[in-house]
């Protein structure tokens, strides 16, 4: 879509362009260097925390047996998602928003929009699937270990992969997403930009198989988890009161386990609508306000959505306490010593 900035640089009284020598091409963004540079050197960040904090996640599942679980396996390839976004995806979305154009070319767009929708769908259903994990590891125990197995879970990542690509190739290069729109965007295009516009069939669509879906699930797993945790420790401290010292004890653990269980999900939950929630009611509202919500304000929810890749690590490894000590290990070169993948974390934590 075609964007007007105002020259705030004072090197030029003229609009600059993406590309001058090009006619209808798209104007530069002309905001003051100092800012831009800011722009950069934040984005830039937020791409090196996301790939080391991801990679980190990686090499832990990876390297260390122990960390060999079904549950792991989902936080593995969560973590490759989001690092393959913060590698191959942030770093041009990064140009795009801080020069406000598209130096890369029509099929390069086309590849960063469709990888971008399928990291960012895959990336979201992950962590529906592990919610789903987290439901039947607590509330089901007993039935988990026959239900849940590497083999089950591996069979369903493959499908998030491959619904993913699907969706996220299917919409974009078949142009579904642009019927009936043929006017608008003949009027508002121009050389030099790359952003993906949703008409309202499909904005609608989009958000309900990427969000809205995936989020009530979550939600409504994660309130029953926290119910059932509560419930469970008030059993708990019912079934202790015969000594008084060991259940006052024990009130404080299941207490101290409780505040715990309501952080996390709170967390969990917290970030991931807050990341989240504005990218997606924007990209419903949008089409039905004919696509009045400016280019820079759709690149910041669109950056708020990236950070949520940037935030799993830290929510999904540091909230494992034997991730924590694994990281030290990493960190500190251990991992490079003979036997180090056969440690036993858990136990020593």
């Amino acid at each position: 879509m075609k964007s007007l900035g105002i020259n705030l640089t004072g090197d030029s009284v003229e609009t600059q362009y993406c590309f001058p020598h090009l006619k209808g091409s798209c104007p530069r963004s002309q905001t003051l260097i100092i800012i831009k540079a800011a722009m950069y050197m934040f984005m830039a960040f937020t791409i090196l925390l996301t790939v080391c904090g991801n990679l980190l996640v990686i090499i832990s599942i990876s390297h260390f047996r122990q960390l060999h679980s079904p549950t792991n396996l989902l936080i593995l390839s969560l973590a490759c998602i989001d690092c393959c976004l913060g590698s191959f995806i942030m770093p041009y979305s990064m140009i795009r928003s801080v020069e406000n154009c598209w130096y890369f070319g029509e099929i390069i767009c086309k590849m960063h929009s469709s990888f971008d929708m399928m990291m960012s769908i895959a990336s979201i259903l992950h962590l529906c699937l592990i919610s789903v994990d987290r439901y039947w590891a607590i509330c089901k125990p007993l039935q988990y270990k026959s239900l849940v197995s590497m083999q089950k879970v591996a069979c369903l990542i493959a499908i998030i992969w491959i619904f993913s690509f699907g969706f996220g190739f299917g919409v974009l290069l078949s142009k579904v997403h642009l019927a009936g729109m043929e006017e608008f965007i003949m009027m508002n295009s121009c050389a030099g930009t790359c952003f993906v516009i949703l008409n309202k069939e499909w904005g609608v669509v989009a958000a309900l198989v990427a969000f809205f879906i995936p989020g009530t699930v979550m939600t409504s797993l994660y309130l029953k988890i926290f119910y059932v945790a509560r419930s469970h420790a008030r059993k708990i401290n019912d079934s202790l009161a015969v000594t008084a010292e060991i259940n006052n004890h024990k009130n404080r653990m299941s207490e101290q386990r409780e505040k715990k269980a309501a952080k996390t999900l709170g967390i969990v939950m917290g970030v991931f609508l807050l990341c989240w929630l504005p990218f997606f009611t924007t990209i419903v509202v949008d089409p039905f306000i004919n696509f009045s919500t400016p280019n820079s304000v759709f690149d910041a929810l669109m950056w708020l959505g990236y950070f949520n890749s940037t935030c799993n690590p830290l929510i999904y490894g540091l909230f494992y306490p034997w991730f924590q000590k694994v990281f030290k290990i990493i960190l500190s070169g251990q991992v490079f010593h003979r036997g180090s993948s056969s440690l036993n974390i858990c136990s020593e934590m």
